[in-house]
C-alpha cells in the first residue's frame, strides 16, 4: 500500500468545504478575505481541540479559568505597549499602488514589490494592527476602544481578582480561551493567519528566581500535550528566539513549530514574560498588584510564564496531520481512499451507525443503538448509498468506528464494528457494544 500525506493546502481547502469542516466566510457575496466559517464538522473539531486544551490546563490544581471581555479600557493597551508598538512597517509601490510589509519583500538589500517587481516604493510607515471602534453614542476620540489583539491582557488585569477570590498561592496559573482580532496586512494560507481568530492562553505566575525552572517545565508539558492529541512528533520542533527576535516583554521565548505543507510555522509560543505585564499595569492603573507571600513575609511582583496557542492554527495542524491517501493495487487496478486519521478525542464523529438496508426492522434496531450511544458520544446515522460508499464517507471525516446492522443482527443480536485505520471488522453482541466502543476509543 502506498500512503500519500498532504502536499498542499488547496487539497485540504477542497475537502473542508466538501465535508463541512470550513467554509469561506460570506461566500455567496464573493467572500471576505481571510475570514472563515467553521461548518458542522469543523465547529465540533474546534470544540474538541479547545476542550482538550482546557482539560489539560484546568484539571491541574494550580490553574483556574477565566473568560474576560473582548472590549477593555483603552489604557490597558497603552500599558501593554500595543498602542505605541503593535505595528508593521508598510510601504506603497509607486508603480502599481500595491501596499505590503517592508520586511517581507527584501531582495539583495532592496525592497521589491511582490506584485510588479518594481523597487520604486515609498518610505516605510508604521501601521497599527489593532481594530479600532467606538463605544457610546458619540463617535469621537474620547470614545475609542479596541478589539483586543490578544487574550493575555485580560488575565493580567484580573490577576488580583482571581488570586484573592480563589485564595490561590503562588505558583498558579490562569487559563483563557477567546477571540482576538488583528488587522493583518498579509493574512492567508487558509486558517493559518486570519484577522479574526481564537487564542488559548495560560499565564503562570511564579516567584522571581523560580521562573527559569518553570519555563523549562512548561516547555516539556506543552510538548507532551501535542503527543497526547496524536500529532506526529517528527513534525514538531522547538525554535528558540534569538536576542534580536525577543519581544520587548520577554526574558526568553521558544516557539513550538509544526511542519505544515507551507513549511515550518509557529503553533504555540512559550514565553518567560518576567514581571513586565504586572509592573506596567501597576504603573498605569496606580493599583498595587504585588503578591504577599504569607509564609516568607515578603512582597513581590510575580514573574509570568506564558503558553499561547493559536486555536485555529492548531485545528489546521490537526487537519494536516490527519490527512492521508491510501493507494492500493489489485489485478492491475488502483484504488484509493482518503482518511482523516484524527485521534478519537478530537474526531468530530466518534461512531457511525449504518443499517445495511432501509428495511423497517433494521431501522428500528439502528435507531435504538444510535439513541443509546448518543448518550456517550457524538454519533452519525447514515442509511444512504452502498455500505462501501458510506464507509468511505466516514473515513473522509475521520470517524474511528462504524457499526453495521445487518439481517443477521435480527437473529444473533450482534453487529459488525469496522475500524477506520485497519478496516478490520469485529462481530460484537449488542449488549456489549458500548463497553467495546469505550475500550477501543481508549486504546488509540
Amino acid at each position: 500500500m502506498e500512503i500519500k500525506k498532504l502536499e498542499d493546502l488547496q487539497t485540504l481547502v477542497s475537502l473542508s468545504k466538501r465535508r463541512g469542516f470550513v467554509f469561506q466566510s460570506s461566500e455567496i457575496y464573493g467572500g471576505l478575505n481571510s475570514c472563515w466559517d467553521y461548518g458542522p464538522l469543523g465547529s465540533q473539531l474546534k470544540l474538541n481541540v479547545k476542550l482538550a486544551w482546557w482539560k489539560a490546563m484546568t484539571r491541574r490544581s494550580d490553574i483556574v479559568g477565566l473568560d474576560a471581555a473582548i472590549l477593555m479600557h483603552p489604557t490597558v493597551w497603552k500599558a501593554s505597549g500595543h498602542v505605541e508598538g503593535f505595528s508593521d512597517p508598510l510601504v506603497d509601490c509607486k508603480e502599481c499602488k500595491n501596499r505590503f510589509r517592508q520586511d517581507t519583500a527584501m531582495v539583495d538589500g532592496k525592497v521589491i514589490c511582490p506584485s510588479c517587481g518594481s523597487d520604486n516604493v515609498t518610505e516605510p510607515r508604521d501601521f497599527n494592527l489593532m481594530f479600532e471602534t467606538h463605544m457610546g453614542a458619540i463617535k469621537d476620540e474620547n470614545s475609542v476602544v479596541y478589539m483586543r489583539p490578544e487574550t493575555a491582557q485580560g488575565i493580567f488585569v484580573n490577576f488580583e481578582n482571581v488570586q484573592t477570590s480563589m485564595r490561590k498561592k503562588l505558583p498558579f496559573g490562569i487559563a483563557q480561551i477567546g477571540k482576538s482580532f488583528r488587522n493583518e496586512i498579509t493574512p492567508g494560507n487558509f486558517i493559518f493567519r486570519t484577522r479574526e481568530f481564537e487564542q488559548m492562553e495560560m499565564q503562570f505566575f511564579v516567584k522571581p528566581g523560580t521562573d527559569e525552572k518553570w519555563f523549562d517545565e512548561w516547555k516539556q508539558i506543552r510538548w507532551d500535550f501535542y503527543k497526547t492529541i496524536g500529532l506526529t512528533e517528527s513534525k514538531l520542533r522547538y525554535e528558540e528566539h534569538g536576542p534580536d527576535e525577543l519581544a520587548h516583554y520577554a526574558k526568553a521565548a521558544f516557539d513550538v513549530q509544526y511542519e505544515f505543507p507551507i513549511g515550518w510555522q509557529e503553533l504555540e509560543g512559550v514565553h518567560n514574560r518576567s514581571d513586565f505585564d504586572l509592573s506596567q499595569h501597576q504603573k498605569f492603573s496606580g493599583k498595587k498588584l504585588e503578591y504577599f507571600d504569607e509564609a516568607n513575609k515578603e512582597k513581590y511582583l510575580p514573574y509570568v510564564i506564558e503558553t499561547a496557542v493559536g486555536c485555529d492554527r492548531l485545528c489546521l495542524a490537526v487537519l494536516c496531520d490527519a490527512y492521508r491517501e491510501e493507494i492500493t493495487e489489485k489485478d492491475g487496478k488502483k484504488d484509493s481512499r482518503i482518511v482523516m486519521g484524527f485521534h478519537p478525542s478530537l474526531a468530530p464523529v466518534k461512531v457511525a451507525i449504518l443499517p445495511l438496508s432501509k428495511k423497517p426492522e433494521l431501522q428500528e434496531i439502528s435507531h435504538k443503538i444510535r439513541d443509546d450511544l448518543s448518550l456517550e458520544w457524538n454519533v452519525e446515522y447514515d442509511e444512504t448509498a452502498s455500505i462501501g460508499k458510506r464507509y468511505r464517507r466516514q473515513d473522509e471525516i475521520g470517524t474511528p468506528l462504524c457499526v453495521t446492522v445487518d439481517f443477521d443482527s435480527l437473529e444473533d443480536k450482534a453487529v459488525t464494528v469496522r475500524h477506520r485505520d485497519s478496516m478490520n471488522q469485529d462481530r460484537i453482541p449488542m449488549e456489549q457494544l458500548k463497553t467495546y466502543i469505550f475500550d477501543k476509543l481508549q486504546q488509540f
